[in-house]
């Protein structure tokens, strides 16, 4: 039984289910109600005499008893009712009061009247019955009745959507009966089937509901046969062929394929396209005259008929068609590409390819007349529409080249009244060559027309012209009757006030912030230009299901005008973290269109549409990934999220894609609240509501919006969209004093820059708003209350003639930016130093502000943006608008509290690449260093500065107090504009304190605003801009339903709120966050909170470590996190503008000092359990066990920890420091000094020298942290400390074995002998001293440890080599980071200077060696003259090249005689020793040209070139090309054949180049070369000009400069003129260098010197040089680097 139900259940979908509506009348129409009337049976006559068959299905049981013109009380079990109520008419909502619910006549009459629905039926309750006129009584009964069904239908076992989404599930229930009572009636439902006219085909559920309901027809029968008692046997042999009947037609197409919805009846099709091989509904008979009726044609194909016998044939169909229409009264619809065969698929789409529509609509207008007699041919024209033409589809999604053409009927009472008409066909006569009108009249006969006069029998025709006469007469009537019974008054409904509620979420005005993510299908080309509204909301993204949208869609209506990235739902499903999704999508900067059906025009098939079943198997889980992470809490706020869906056409499928989306939507949202559907109509509406509710069970109803076309949606909310605070039309200064507009479009390119355009505030949007008077408040509170300043605060202060108060610093900066002199160099950095909250930012931004017309002035505003980045947009900025002329107006870029301005500037040289005139300003850095002491950093820095300081003076005391009494003008309370009163009371303590004080003392600490308070005073103490996420705030205190929130934080944190601040952060996504007013504000806070209320610093720090809703997702939790380990690890130090460096944070080292060692290794324990995967929390506490507590286990165990996390140099180097803190505290510990310690000593020492030398390999390949809040922007610097650290180590154990007990210093003898066994000439048993066992068991201890010993000096005099090398040859990128090169050359010359008196050679030493070995006494002098070298640090290259700083040449002369002796006197000359003697000729000839002891020029050359051909091209001695390059470059005038080596000089610059390359690449990323010569106008060892000759030169000129002006201006320091370029255009600096003359080719720079020899020469600066590679003369100094030769100040000729 089980397997024919299933059977059953599952045949073909072509069955021509109905509705009950349909079903329940025939298809006659009268003004009476449903009564078996006589005049009824009479209809039901004529309806058997046209079909040819009784109606049977009409009849129900027992009516023939029901005397006429009663109510007939039906059964109970005959209502035959949709299963959904949501879907029962007025008429079934009636039968089923008076036949079910027994309800009195009249009470049901009464709701018929009004148009009661089973729509209004589940929804309404008992008030609404009650006012409807329904007695309380009755009421209770149908609203309980109600609920009653509605359980049921949950429960009950009835039809639900199976998983397959297309085969219907086998019917519970569903007995036999005999063939011939069951296929009668079926076959008659399906044969008057009809389908609405507004849903167009009936959805997979409502198809299934339809089965459902042929079912229980079935039950009807086969309940009336069991009432006649049939018997078992006939009923069995009835089943088995009710089930061949059943489930073996093959006239219906399966399920399976693709249901497309039909064109709306007698509507435009602007959003109706039809799917290749989707099935569009059966064809049926007419059914209540308005549902239209179906027919479907195929027109013959181009290779079976001409085009005139194609267009002949579709104007018959059409005209015949029409016709029966006309006279049976009732709407139809031919469609022309629709399959009408039964057997191959009936109503499956085909489609025409069609040449032209033209030709089409021309033959319809053309021949309408030749088909209606001449009376009736306007009549036909009313009632016939012109031929539509819906696209096919294929069924990935793409557009085909196929059109299915439809022609609607609609015979209007008023039009055809009671007229019946003829239709005349040609009929061609192959013999006579002529044509013959036949008259026919046709009808409906169920499915098909037929012409009644086409019987040749005449008195049959006769029969049947008088039966259709009388029928017509009928159907007039109830065509008029229908009409006037359709005819619905007005809609008064409430779509546009639903639109706005749901739009604004309750507000006034759609918000500007509200991130909206929109959900869209294919939109008609036609209705595109009413989707202009997505360009004025801020689009997160686009989940787009149309592949062709970036062809013809709403990509490219979008894209226009806005940035839209294509994206793909696969580029959101990675490995990445959130915050470098977000930097690697541009996501909050760009809008991401995210095509989630692949796009036609893509070339990878990966990214092909699909069709809608290889969707679900292929990408479905790629939506899911996407809506996962589009709808992370950590990324978007829903209180601050909006979801458009927007429906162009009908989703007919429970599988659909976009349905799928919606699903995986409303499973991660939770809900439909942040939700906004935007349906076509209410037919696509209607089919999107049982979708949802079938699959979610939720009614979408209240968030859809149906009834408003897409103009007045578009309309309504361009209205309620916030009033713009930008200009409509922005401009850029350009030259000349023009001015270029910018696009929003193109400014959107540049994500990370805030542009200041020269219009910025004007005519705005906002100030012809009645709200504009609201916005100045706010934006003039906002900013005084501690807000970041904006363009807004300065225009307003211009526009009512109040001046905004500027610092006494203003106007030195203002002139540092435009010096009277100009710029010479193209990018400049200038720091302005100032306190925290002291309003250094604000001064920056208001000199930006008046300067926005002579620069082109941009704030950086996402500080998590890289160097690369920001250079790329600041040269677009710099070169918008311009095509090729000369000149540009300079950017001002500012930034905030920067780490490496240097690359930066850097960055943005390379990559200003642009034609441009040379020696021209592009950029100025403006940079705001917050820092704790201004001023030191002003003195210490070495660029251009100002700064500023919390204290004020006198003018601006007078100033801050004339702007408090302006403020109360427009101000309620000024006085709580606290961080403005700060400064009006200059900063001082007792006024904080007291505010504070008075506003914290009633905090509960206990409470969550407490904590959240702490939390924040905390933070906001110890991190410079920390902060935490509004939503996460809100969170935190209780805040719920935050999308609809009545309640905010500042209403719940109040009064405490008055000290706290909302504003946008624009790092790490964008989002509102909250943090208190000011940083001394939070500091005092802080206080407060451990000395009133008895809350201590480690306290707070347990409590936000234990609080696990700050690690839950929130907005801003990875800023947050890095945040709270920076408070935890981020240590002090000078060269970043702190006071002091310091062995931890501030906060370690707060609570070290007041609560004890305890709290700290509970704090830093318990971080270490959050933070499980952060290597530098363990990193602290080994740092905090080693460094305080001395407890070296522990220390261990923790650095070990952080080694096993994360393996970097600086982990590396505190394993090593532990080792050498745990040597030093076993020195210390130890009084006397006994062998095993020393055992205990030499262990530790050769551990921790194996960890040093860790951390130097893995310098070598150390990465930047992307994830380190403090210093993601600061360029590597390269890690020196395991070297530094490896020379203490090796220092100290020198110091313990060198001194007694081990040895006695005291007797030299002994001494020598030691050092002899350190430098390896003797081996340690030679240290025995047979009368001392003491000394013997330390020589057994140092035997076990001899290996390592004896490395110990090789060991650091190649260290000492690497700094002299690592010093000399490179300098920092950064300028800044100079200052602590300094430090770090002193502590190193300190250890040499300690080296040196170790292993010094004594007299004594010397005199017994001599003596000895009278025959080494050469050798012996060889090596003193290089220990006296050695000592000089004169011994290498490096040495030699610092001596270039020496003020007196005597002691360069004695070096050089030095190098004479051991070049002349050494029995084998090593090639290092060569190059070193020609280095000092060179040094000492920039020292003392006319000294004696100098080579000749031609001598040192021939030197070389010996070197250079023993040692080849490929030598590691970079330093020998080096002096081929300032020995042997070539003149003008020189003959270079005279000398090979000349002739090989470019193949030594390769090289050099590669030989540096190999040394000393890994620290490329944090240095660069230094050039200590430049190339001079002279010849000879003359022409080699040190970079100290230079500097001295401008020392001069800076000396005579600020004795004329009378002070010292920074323009005029020697740094200051090589950083702006200023330089190279001093006479003296002129005199001194020859410009050289080369070339651009391929954006390099080449020097040609006769023949072949040609030379490439390094840019300094990248950006010297144009794009477009064009090959251009340029001239340039040349200076020369261990990297090969470099050019500076590169002109090009034809510009000078």
């Amino acid at each position: 039984m089980e397997a024919k139900e299933k059977e059953q259940a599952s045949f073909p979908s072509s069955l021509s289910v109905k509705t009950y509506k349909s079903r329940d009348e025939p298809p006659h129409f009268s003004l009476e109600e449903r009564t078996p009337s006589g005049a009824e049976t009479a209809r039901m006559d004529d309806k058997s005499q046209i079909s040819g068959k009784t109606d049977d299905k009409n009849v129900r049981p027992g009516s023939a008893k029901s005397p006429a013109g009663e109510p007939q009380a039906q059964n109970v079990d005959d209502l035959a009712l949709p299963t959904l109520m949501e879907n029962w008419t007025t008429e079934n909502v009636k039968d089923w009061l008076i036949g079910r619910l027994r309800v009195p006549q009249g009470i049901a009459q009464n709701l018929f009247d009004q148009a009661f629905s089973g729509a209004c039926l589940v929804t309404f309750e008992k008030q609404d019955l009650l006012e409807l006129g329904v007695p309380p009584a009755p009421a209770i009964q149908i609203v309980r009745q109600v609920e009653k069904f509605k359980r049921q239908s949950e429960t009950s076992s009835g039809l639900r959507i199976p998983k397959s989404h297309y085969e219907p599930r086998e019917c519970d229930g569903l007995k036999r009966l005999e063939i011939q009572e069951v296929s009668g009636n079926i076959d008659e439902s399906m044969e008057t089937e009809t389908v609405s006219s507004d849903s167009g085909i009936q959805s997979i559920s409502s198809t299934l509901f339809m089965l459902q309901e042929a079912r229980n027809k079935i039950r009807s029968v086969m309940d009336q046969k069991s009432s006649n008692n049939s018997t078992s046997n006939s009923n069995s042999n009835s089943n088995s062929q009710l089930d061949s009947e059943v489930t073996g037609s093959s006239t219906l197409p399966p399920l399976k394929k693709p249901i497309c919805e039909i064109r709306p009846f007698d509507k435009d099709n602007w959003s109706i396209f039809y799917t290749q091989n989707g099935i569009l509904p059966p064809v049926a008979g007419p059914s209540n005259l308005l549902d239209p009726v179906h027919e479907y044609q195929l027109l013959p194909g181009a290779n079976e008929a001409s085009e005139r016998e194609t267009l002949f044939e579709f104007t018959k169909e059409v005209f015949c068609f029409a016709a029966s229409c006309m006279n049976s009264r009732t709407n139809g619809t031919i469609h022309f590409g629709v399959n009408n065969q039964p057997e191959q698929g009936h109503g499956q789409v085909v489609g025409h390819k069609l040449t032209s529509f033209s030709k089409y609509a021309d033959a319809f207008k053309s021949h309408l007349s030749d088909f209606f007699e001449e009376k009736h041919v306007n009549t036909a024209r009313m009632c016939i529409r012109p031929p539509k033409f819906v696209r096919v589809y294929c069924e990935d999604g793409t557009a085909s080249d196929k059109w299915v053409i439809e022609v609607d009927v609609v015979p209007t009472y008023s039009q055809t009244l009671e007229k019946t008409f003829y239709t005349l066909l040609s009929i061609e006569s192959t013999e006579k060559k002529q044509q013959s009108k036949i008259k026919c009249l046709f009808v409906r006969d169920g499915p098909r027309s037929i012409n009644i006069l086409a019987d040749t029998n005449p008195r049959k025709v006769q029969e049947e012209m008088k039966s259709v006469m009388e029928k017509v007469k009928c159907w007039a009537s109830a065509r008029k009757a229908a009409e006037e019974k359709n005819e619905k008054p007005p809609s008064q409904g409430n779509q546009g006030q639903r639109l706005k509620q749901l739009i604004t979420r309750g507000r006034e005005a759609f918000e500007n912030s509200i991130q909206v993510i929109l959900v869209t299908d294919r939109c008609h080309p036609d209705q595109l230009e009413h989707l202009d509204f997505l360009k004025e909301i801020k689009l997160f993204a686009v989940l787009e299901f149309d592949p062709e949208s970036d062809v013809n869609g709403t990509c490219s209506l979008y894209r226009r005008d806005r940035i839209g990235n294509l994206h793909y739902p696969r580029m959101f499903d990675s490995q990445d973290s959130i915050t470098a999704t977000i930097e690697k999508l541009n996501l909050f900067h760009q809008t991401s269109w995210v095509f989630c059906n692949g796009r036609v025009n893509e070339e990878s098939e990966t990214d092909k549409p699909l069709s809608q079943s290889e969707w679900l198997k292929r990408r479905s889980g790629e939506i899911n990934s996407l809506v996962s992470f589009l709808f992370k809490p950590d990324l978007l706020s829903k209180d601050k999220l909006l979801v458009i869906i927007i429906l162009h056409s009908a989703v007919m499928d429970i599988s659909s894609p976009i349905l799928e989306a919606f699903c995986a939507i409303y499973r991660t949202l939770e809900g439909v609240d942040n939700m906004l559907c935007i349906c076509k109509d209410s037919t696509v509406f209607n089919h999107w509501r049982q979708l949802i509710d079938c699959r979610c069970k939720e009614d979408i109803t209240s968030k859809c919006i149906y009834e408003l076309s897409l103009n007045e949606i578009s309309s309504t909310i361009k209205k309620l969209k916030e009033p713009q605070t930008q200009s409509s039309r922005r401009f850029l200064p350009s030259t000349g004093s023009s001015s270029v507009l910018l696009t929003r479009k193109d400014e959107e390119l540049m994500t990370v820059l805030d542009i200041l355009c020269e219009n910025e505030c004007e005519n705005t949007e906002i100030e012809t708003q009645d709200s504009f008077k609201k916005f100045k408040i706010k934006s003039e509170e906002d900013f005084y209350r501690g807000g970041q300043v904006t363009w807004w605060n300065f225009y307003l202060s211009e526009k009512d003639n109040l001046p905004f108060i500027s610092r006494d610093t203003y106007s030195e900066l203002y002139d540092l930016i435009t010096p009277v002199e100009g710029y010479t160099n193209p990018c400049f950095i200038i720091n302005l130093f100032h306190h925290p909250g002291c309003g250094g930012t604000t001064l920056a931004m208001h000199v930006l502000w008046n300067l926005r017309r002579k620069f082109r002035c941009a704030v950086v505003k996402n500080n998590s943006a890289t160097n690369q980045q920001i250079a790329a947009q600041v040269i677009n900025l710099l070169t918008y608008g311009k095509q090729e002329q000369s000149g540009y107006k300079p950017v001002l870029l500012l930034v905030d509290n920067w780490d490496d301005v240097e690359d930066l500037k850097q960055c943005i040289m390379n990559v200003a690449s642009v034609k441009k005139p040379h020696n021209q300003l592009l950029v100025i850095i403006l940079n705001c260093e917050r820092t704790r002491f201004p001023d030191e950093s002003s003195r210490d820095s070495r660029t251009a500065n100002v700064f500023i300081t919390n204290k004020l003076s006198t003018k601006e005391k007078v100033l801050f107090s004339e702007k408090f009494e302006q403020l109360k003008d427009n101000h309620e309370k000024p006085e709580t504009f606290y961080a403005f009163m700060i400064m009006t009371n200059n900063f001082s303590e007792d006024y904080i304190t007291n505010v504070v004080s008075n506003i914290v003392a009633d905090l509960d600490v206990t409470t969550q605003e407490g904590r959240l308070f702490s939390f924040l005073a905390l933070l906001n103490t110890y991190v410079n801009g920390s902060c935490m996420s509004l939503s996460l705030c809100e969170e935190l205190v209780g805040i719920r339903n935050a999308f609809w929130k009545q309640e905010s934080l500042d209403d719940k944190m109040n009064p405490y709120s008055t000290l706290m601040i909302t504003f946008t952060v624009e790092e790490h996504g964008s989002y509102q966050a909250v943090r208190l007013l000011h940083p001394m504000i939070a500091n005092k806070c802080l206080e407060v909170l451990t000395q009133r209320h008895n809350l201590s610093r480690a306290e707070i720090i347990v409590d936000l470590l234990h609080c696990d809703k700050l690690y839950k997702s929130c907005m801003g939790k990875d800023f947050l996190v890095q945040t709270i380990q920076s408070m935890l690890v981020t240590r002090r130090r000078k060269e970043q503008g702190d006071d002091k460096d310091t062995f931890f944070s501030p906060v370690v080292e707060e609570i070290h000092e007041t609560e004890g060692s305890d709290k700290i290794k509970d704090v830093l324990e318990k971080a270490t359990l959050r933070f499980d995967k952060s290597a530098t929390l363990p990193q602290a506490l080994a740092r905090y066990f080693c460094l305080r507590e001395k407890d070296f286990k522990s220390a261990l165990k923790w650095a070990l920890d952080a080694r096993s996390k994360k393996s970097n140099s600086y982990i590396a180097d505190t394993v090593g420091q532990v080792y050498k803190g745990h040597l030093k505290k076993e020195i210390e510990d130890s009084e006397d000094l006994t062998p095993d310690t020393l055992d205990t000593i030499l262990k530790l020492a050769h551990s921790a020298v194996g960890a040093f030398k860790d951390s130097q390999e893995l310098a070598k390949n150390d990465v930047l942290d992307t994830h380190d809040v403090r210093h993601k922007k600061r360029h590597t610097s390269f890690n020196t400390s395991g070297y530094t650290g490896e020379i203490d180590v090796t220092m100290t154990v020198l110091d313990i074995i060198t001194e007694p007990p081990v040895f006695d210093s005291s007797d030299s003898h002994k001494r020598d002998k030691m050092l002899q066994f350190l430098k390896g000439q003797h081996p340690v048993s030679s240290l025995n001293d047979s009368s001392n066992p003491t000394i013997c068991q330390f020589v057994a201890v140092l035997r076990v440890h001899e290996r390592f010993l004896v490395s110990l000096m090789p060991r650091l005099k190649e260290i000492f080599n690497y700094f002299e090398s690592y010093f000399t040859y490179l300098k920092p990128r950064s300028l800044e980071k100079e200052t602590a090169d300094d430090r770090n050359k002193r502590k190193v010359s300190e250890h040499f200077k300690k080296y040196l008196q170790i292993f010094s050679i004594s007299a004594n030493e010397k005199a017994s060696e001599k003596a000895s070995k009278p025959n080494l006494s050469l050798r012996q002098e060889i090596v003193d003259q290089r220990y006296y070298l050695e000592t000089k640090r004169a011994d290498s290259f490096a040495g030699l090249l610092q001596h270039l700083n020496d003020k007196s040449p005597t002691e360069m002369e004695h070096i050089l005689k030095k190098w004479q002796f051991v070049i002349e006197k050494s029995p084998t000359r090593s090639v290092s020793d060569t190059v070193n003697f020609i280095l000092a000729n060179i040094v000492l000839h920039s020292l003392k040209p006319s000294s004696t002891s100098l080579k000749k020029y031609e001598e040192l050359v021939l030197l070389l070139n010996e070197a250079l051909q023993k040692e080849g091209t490929h030598s590691k001695l970079t330093e020998m090309y080096y002096l081929s390059m300032l020995l042997m470059w070539p003149s003008k005038d020189q003959r270079l054949e005279s000398l090979a080596t000349h002739r090989n000089i470019s193949m030594y610059i390769t090289s050099a180049k590669k030989s540096f390359k190999r040394r000393f690449s890994y620290m490329f990323p944090a240095r660069s070369a230094i050039a200590h010569f430049f190339l001079g106008k002279s010849d000879g060892l003359k022409r080699i000009v040190s970079k100290v000759k230079l500097d001295h030169i401008l020392m001069s000129v800076s000396r005579q400069q600020a004795s004329c002006s009378g002070q010292s201006s920074q323009q005029h320091k020697p740094h200051f003129l090589w950083q702006s370029g200023a330089a190279w255009n001093e006479p003296e600096i002129q005199k001194k260098l020859l410009r050289v003359q080369g070339h651009s080719e391929q954006g390099e720079i080449f020097v040609n010197y006769g023949g072949n020899l040609r030379m490439q020469v390094r840019p300094v600066y990248l950006g010297d040089i144009r794009s477009g590679y064009s090959r251009e003369q340029v001239s340039f100094y040349l200076g020369f680097t261990m990297e090969g030769p470099v050019a500076y100040n590169v002109k090009y000729e034809n510009e000078q």
